[in-house]
């Protein structure tokens, strides 16, 4: 069994962390199933946020007895202390625990520091002070900000997107948070479903040994992909390295990762699935995205005010209204 120390934090995490995200969009008795079935299966590290809806509550209700036994890490979006103090509160009430492992800055658009004014990083010290964390982390999606966090050395791990399709820079923050004994979490490790081979995936990072990847699960038939992984973990073969040097080649250039920081959409759209539309179609069965379903969130593009509210709010960059309507007119061909 593969596992991860997380730098100068010394916790110890299975190579197999699980991303808590989706299971908001099942039931709660699902929910608590899939959680303690991986626990069972030997995943001790879960990964929630303030953001995800009731992916707390779900941990909370699926670990209450055996906190002790897990890694948990969740996250605050706040803008001012004020709103830290709210947000923890609430994260310890939904976990039922008096305590967060690892307690992260929510993909801020600048890095949080001692003195900026903002009172953030003065409020993670009061409450690592108070026992109410363990440790300090920051997540993000901007090269930026990550290589700030890193070079500060204020912050105990840095979860950042890392998967076979990272670029030199990508790397170069991997290499650069190995160098100052940071924890590297690595979200994304699947490129929000675009990626395909989970063992692949499992296998390429497997290669650095310091990087703790946390895979979205929603699904039983996800997990037990995974769990498969625990007894015999997947190494690099050649044919996977001729895999992932074709994936490099599709996905290469702006591509929508389906993060969904864009979202809600003012017009209702769907931005981060419409926007990978031509990607999913030719990734996975197209059947799954030709339904009638499917066909009105698809049409629900026209109805795209260009406020440019995604665009702002995109961390890649991405031109979304234009990518949304190349996606459009390409789902008409298959349609």
């Amino acid at each position: 069994m593969d596992q991860v120390i997380l730098g100068k934090t010394k916790i110890v995490v299975n190579k197999n962390g699980f991303g808590a995200l989706p299971i908001q969009r099942i039931e709660m008795k699902d929910a608590v199933y899939l959680l303690q079935k991986a626990f069972y299966n030997g995943m001790n590290y879960f990964d929630t946020a303030r953001w995800y809806s009731d992916s707390e509550e779900k941990l909370g209700a699926a670990f209450s007895w055996i906190r002790e036994k897990i890694i948990i890490s969740t996250k605050t979006g706040a803008q001012t202390a004020d709103d830290f103090w709210k947000d923890l509160d609430t994260s310890l009430k939904n976990l039922k625990t008096d305590y967060i492992d690892i307690y992260q800055f929510h993909n801020p658009s600048f890095c949080p520091k001692p003195g900026d004014e903002s009172g953030l990083y003065e409020a993670m010290l009061k409450a690592k002070k108070q026992g109410k964390i363990r440790f300090i982390g920051i997540t993000n999606h901007s090269q930026s900000v990550a290589k700030e966090a890193i070079e500060t050395k204020l912050y105990d791990t840095l979860q950042f997107p890392f998967c076979y399709l990272a670029s030199d820079e990508d790397l170069q923050l991997v290499k650069a948070a190995k160098t100052n004994d940071m924890g590297f979490i690595a979200m994304k490790a699947l490129s929000g479903g675009l990626i395909t081979d989970s063992k692949a995936a499992y296998a390429y990072l497997s290669q650095f040994y310091h990087v703790a990847p946390i895979w979205g699960i929603q699904r039983e038939n996800e997990l037990d992909e995974f769990i498969s992984y625990q007894e015999s973990p997947p190494r690099l073969t050649e044919e996977m390295k001729v895999k992932i040097e074709g994936d490099r080649k599709e996905l290469s250039g702006n591509f929508c990762r389906g993060c969904g920081y864009c979202m809600p959409c003012p017009a209702e759209i769907e931005i981060n699935n419409c926007a990978r539309m031509s990607l999913m179609l030719r990734r996975a069965p197209s059947d799954n995205f030709l339904s009638k379903e499917w066909q009105e969130k698809m049409k629900n593009i026209e109805n795209c005010i260009h406020c440019n509210q995604c665009k702002e709010k995109c961390p890649y960059g991405l031109d979304t209204p234009e990518l949304l309507q190349k996606n459009y007119e390409d789902y008409q061909t298959f349609l």
